[in-house]
């Protein structure tokens, strides 16, 4: 079964087409959306043109991904209609030409996971700088259009102990002369790139900052301690904790991702940055853990990381996020942690292991 075809996740679609008021500022517009088969980017896909059926003045989206393969795999149903075009293109590397003039530029594309943080920590950042300037000059060329970056809670580096939720005027600590600074200081750097053609290019840009996410259109291969808690839950297995589990982080569901970009994108202020988060998915590792294990009908079983591992990991031990901003824009999540970890392991369930067929 593919994600399109699952019910439950066609109902997430359809809540958040009720859920959101200004989709209709999108119909007859174009959207570039860079890392487009991605677990937040795919997701987006999915709900801009499921809607397009339902309407006469459709959303064009120009969806930019590495794999032409992943791309027919992830898109099966949108890949020949004449309002969505895939292109196989490397962030990294100036933009082809376009088949139309995108209003709106969604900068989706990014290594979220930490075995890449230390395998690939080059392409890491690159892929942040480089494809935030790649876009950023096209779009400062699209007179009127807009610009959102999708950033994260990791530009706040380390909580200094001197706040409980980060704002997004916080600076915490983050040593920049090591491996694993790569992917939170190249956040950094596509931020200030946003300000800077704001600045000399009058470029409309906002950002979103968002925690850290799950849900149904994650990767199984997706390394991050939640989506490998999932993984294990959905096969049954023990759920694996490589740490005491003390860490304090937000989380977010995909589909309130999702919603906090359109949010942003349509009604933000031009050059301001949003926090994404939600106190009832504020939750510990080991907590989380225990949600899995719960999912799964199994236990926490604790292991230490091997050196790859742990060269990706994160040493926040506390990262919470303040959305205020975000909330004033009328932005409200829909899911808490354990409804959002037991729909995503179910769903992912009939995915990948659908029951038998009775004959």
């Amino acid at each position: 079964m593919r994600i399109i075809e699952n019910e439950r996740y066609l109902q997430m679609l359809r809540r958040l087409h009720t859920d959101f008021p200004d989709w209709g500022r999108l119909d007859g517009k174009t959207i570039l959306l860079s890392g487009a088969s991605g677990m937040i980017g795919s997701l987006l896909v999915d709900a801009v043109m499921l809607r397009n059926q339902q309407i006469e003045t459709p959303c064009r989206i120009i969806a930019l991904g590495r794999s032409q393969e992943t791309a027919e795999e992830r898109f099966p149903l949108w890949m020949d209609l004449p309002e969505f075009t895939f292109l196989a293109h490397d962030i990294c590397k100036p933009l082809p030409s376009l088949p139309w003039n995108p209003e709106y530029f969604i900068h989706a594309a990014s290594t979220t996971h930490p075995q890449a943080y230390a395998s690939d920590p080059v392409n890491t950042i690159l892929a942040n700088i480089l494809g935030t300037h790649n876009l950023l000059e096209v779009a400062s060329k699209n007179l009127g259009s807009r610009f959102l970056l999708l950033s994260s809670v990791e530009v706040y580096g380390e909580n200094r102990g001197d706040t409980v939720y980060f704002q997004e005027d916080y600076c915490g600590y983050l040593d920049c002369n090591t491996l694993r600074a790569g992917y939170p200081e190249g956040k950094r750097a596509s931020e200030s790139m946003c300000q800077a053609y704001r600045q000399q290019y009058g470029t409309e840009v906002v950002m979103l900052r968002l925690p850290r996410c799950y849900g149904p259109t994650m990767r199984m291969s997706d390394t991050k301690a939640a989506a490998q808690f999932i993984k294990k839950a959905v096969m049954g297995e023990e759920i694996i904790l490589k740490s005491q589990g003390k860490q304090l982080y937000s989380y977010a569901h995909t589909a309130d991702a999702v919603a906090g970009i359109l949010w942003v994108l349509l009604r933000g202020t031009d050059g301001q940055a949003y926090n994404l988060g939600d106190p009832a998915s504020d939750i510990t590792l080991k907590q989380l853990a225990e949600l899995a294990a719960e999912c799964a009908g199994t236990k926490i079983v604790f292991r230490l990381p091997d050196e790859i591992e742990q060269r990706g990991y994160s040493t926040a031990t506390q990262a919470l996020m303040d959305a205020e901003k975000l909330r004033e824009l009328g932005w409200r999540a829909s899911y808490t942690i354990p409804f959002g970890i037991s729909e995503t392991v179910d769903i992912l369930r009939q995915i990948h292991h659908p029951p038998a067929t009775v004959l």
